[in-house]
């Protein structure tokens, strides 16, 4: 058993403790809290005890959107798998099949106190394929991944129209990205239908050929995952939930740049967004209201928010860096710490896991020398699964 005392502890959980302990057992979190009996036992039975004299202790931080182990750091094509530029519809691709494990900056991710990352396609595609949640330690994907598929990659504007309009082909504007978007999901529904009739009367009814495409949106249809919409305009942003309520889908808006402009309505429609990379130039036009202050903007409207990397667009090692500007530019602390940690993880499905502190969850726990969001804050130890994988004493 690993036992942390003398923390600083931020459960992330809607408690705090000024001088707490946390125990890790079998990868999970055992106990926590500030009981002094509890920690005189919980020591006694421990294998290896870390003093935080107190320091901060908190969940691992989580990037809620990236790229990382997709387009391979230093390497170039030979290692760039992020978008499947062949055709507007992929959503059978999967994110698995293409991370690099081993790739140097899941490295960096670890030592900067990043835990998990959702990682996948990019925006080149109307449809891009299916994102995954992994721990930023192990050996190989399997030993990593939280969870597969946790959404299906959609984008809405600029991207897939320049990817098609440098060949001439669908979708070179607005309506086509939506219509390709449309035709797809209902020939999926039909799909499904086609498959129904054949379960409940094959005699009359005929097998439809498997296609892949389609299986891979049933969970989309089925509600099971959401839709990860790349959106920066309001009004990308407002097709994007156009569709979502045409089908009866789940959403989370990606980027949301101009998320700021259209507030009331993304309450309205209880949308969670996924806010960034704003530590970027404006390199494109879609960008041209891109600001620090969106982050704040929204989550104060009471639009639950998380913030993001993009990875490589802003190097997944500066997440803290990213809260703590949108702190600078008006997000409350603690909402900037939640967009991180546990808002992160609800966005995105996986905060029966991680995202907080809590008995049960995984042990994937940093110890921090300072406030942390702090620019000079160092992180101490990252723990996953409730080892320890990074350690400066």
């Amino acid at each position: 058993m690993l036992l942390i005392k003398n923390a600083k502890l931020l459960t992330m959980a809607g408690r705090e403790y000024e001088n707490g302990y946390i125990a890790a057992e079998g990868g999970k979190i055992s106990a926590l809290g500030d009981s002094v009996a509890e920690l005189n036992r919980l020591e006694a039975a421990a294998t290896e005890v870390i003093d935080a004299e107190g320091n901060y202790v908190l969940p691992g931080f989580i990037d809620a959107h990236c790229h990382v182990g997709m387009c391979e750091d230093s390497v170039g094509f030979e290692g760039e798998d992020v978008n499947e530029m062949t055709d507007p519809v992929t959503p059978q691709l999967r994110a698995i099949d293409a991370i690099f494990h081993a790739d140097k900056s899941f490295t960096e991710a670890m030592e900067g106190g990043i835990t998990t990352v959702v990682t996948g396609p990019g925006s080149g595609n109307v449809i891009g394929g299916q994102f995954a949640a992994l721990k930023t330690y192990g050996r190989s994907v399997e030993e990593m991944l939280i969870r597969e598929p946790v959404a299906m990659k959609v984008a809405f504007g600029e991207n897939p129209k320049t990817t098609y309009h440098e060949r001439r082909q669908s979708p070179m504007t607005r309506m086509a990205t939506a219509a390709i978007l449309r035709e797809s999901l209902i020939k999926a529904r039909e799909y499904k239908q086609m498959q129904d009739d054949y379960q409940r009367d094959s005699e009359n009814f005929d097998k439809p050929d498997y296609d892949m495409k389609m299986e891979a949106l049933q969970k989309v249809l089925r509600r099971e995952i959401p839709i990860k919409a790349h959106a920066h305009r309001a009004d990308d942003i407002l097709t994007a939930l156009r569709i979502a309520k045409e089908f009866d889908l789940r959403i989370t808006i990606e980027h949301c740049t101009e998320g700021h402009l259209i507030k009331d309505i993304l309450l309205e429609g209880n949308v969670s967004v996924i806010t960034g990379p704003f530590l970027t130039d404006r390199s494109k036009i879609e960008l041209r209201n891109q600001s620090a202050k969106t982050p704040g903007i929204v989550s104060k409207a009471g639009i639950k928010t998380a913030i993001m990397t993009d990875h490589p667009c802003t190097p997944i090692q500066l997440l803290p860096l990213c809260a703590a500007v949108a702190v600078k530019e008006g997000m409350s602390e603690s909402e900037a710490l939640r967009s991180i940690t546990i808002n992160a993880a609800e966005i995105t499905g996986i905060a029966d896991r991680v995202g907080s502190l809590e008995i049960g969850k995984d042990a994937d726990i940093i110890i921090m020398d300072g406030a942390p969001l702090e620019l000079k804050t160092r992180v101490l130890y990252t723990i996953i699964n409730g080892q320890v994988v990074k350690r400066i004493c």
